[in-house]
């Protein structure tokens, strides 16, 4: 028998604003599984993980499957409940159960009432952090990082560049990364870049992933470019169990 393919966790957190985020998420999704991925995101405006952990949702109605191939769920409607929150070992178990049931999981990251990350497996996967090529942004980024690190203490990041070529994209890294090894004693690793291209903002006009309109748009290539990232069979692993290549290998 086949071994089934171990889980890949990337949680997202973006200094960019929030369509800009969810369009990532949701092209990236589609990308993978336009490749024949099994794909969950964790965002959506669905029946939450916080209702199933209430009971007062059944758990099939946690996720649905979007027309693009992929499923979506959330982990809560309004605020983000915090370790200490009566059902916060429930949404655990319930977190951990349905990303075993998809080969790669990436979750629109936000942090919980007391500034943690909602789900302790969160910190088991691969944290990518989205900035752009804007002074503003980048120094944005840096704070973010630093917040992070500070958190969850010392452990590899990864980077992915919006609306910028490959060259600009790894300009942004290569400084970002001398400043979080100089003064945060972090590893960032580089994921790749999204060009600034019209084609996504009219394919998210339509409800639609960018390779689903237009396939030949230089986003979509991109995008399946970056998913070729969230596959890589053959990473280095890191001691936190995932890759120090900016691959994710799981929980």
């Amino acid at each position: 028998m086949l071994e089934r393919p171990v889980p890949r966790l990337f949680t997202f957190f973006s200094v960019l604003a929030e369509e800009d985020k969810s369009a990532m998420l949701i092209n990236l999704a589609a990308s993978l599984a336009q490749a024949k991925h099994s794909v969950l995101v964790i965002d959506g405006d669905v029946a939450t993980l916080q209702e199933v952990a209430r009971m007062e949702r059944a758990p099939r109605e946690a996720t649905r499957m979007l027309p693009e191939g992929f499923s979506m769920a959330r982990i809560a409607r309004r605020s983000v409940p915090s370790a200490s929150d009566p059902q916060a070992g429930q949404l655990a178990e319930i977190f951990d159960s349905l990303i075993e049931q998809a080969e790669i999981t990436l979750v629109n990251g936000v942090l919980s009432a007391d500034q943690s990350l909602p789900v302790p497996t969160m910190e088991m996967g691969e944290i990518v952090i989205q900035v752009s090529t804007t002074a503003s942004s980048i120094k944005a980024a840096y704070v973010l990082l630093k917040s992070l690190s500070d958190r969850i203490g010392r452990r590899p990041f990864s980077l992915i560049v919006n609306d910028a070529t490959e060259a600009e994209a790894r300009t942004v890294y290569a400084n970002m990364a001398q400043a979080a090894s100089r003064y945060l004693a972090a590893q960032l690793n580089y994921l790749g870049a999204i060009p600034a291209d019209d084609h996504i903002r009219r394919a998210t006009g339509q409800g639609r992933a960018v390779m689903d309109v237009f396939p030949f748009a230089t986003a979509a290539l991109a995008f399946q470019r970056l998913s070729k990232k969230f596959t890589a069979a053959e990473s280095a692993r890191s001691t936190y169990g995932m890759a120090t290549d900016g691959a994710s290998l799981g929980v």
